[in-house]
């Protein structure tokens, strides 16, 4: 739900949680890539990933998962126990 450059993007999260509840989701999850080939999370990746969370929490949504992806892999906030 968001466009940007090569170097860095706006997030809504109003507009993420507002597609996931007029879907009726129960959880949702998000995924968004690095043109630079850093798998590593930004500050601003987890500083939305925390926002994200504490919305879903007030809409009683399930955050599963946070990905970044690269052309070298894949980053799961979850995996590395930051969700």
């Amino acid at each position: 739900m968001s466009k940007g450059g090569t170097s860095g993007t706006v997030v809504d999260i109003k507009i993420i949680l507002g597609i996931a509840l007029k879907c009726n989701a129960s959880s949702i999850l998000i995924i968004h890539n690095h043109p630079s080939g850093t798998l590593e999370p930004s500050e601003p990746d987890k500083s939305i990933t925390k926002k994200l969370k504490e919305a879903c929490k007030l809409l009683e949504l399930n955050l599963l998962d946070h990905l970044i992806i690269t052309t070298q892999g894949y980053y799961s906030f979850s995996d590395n126990l930051i969700l």
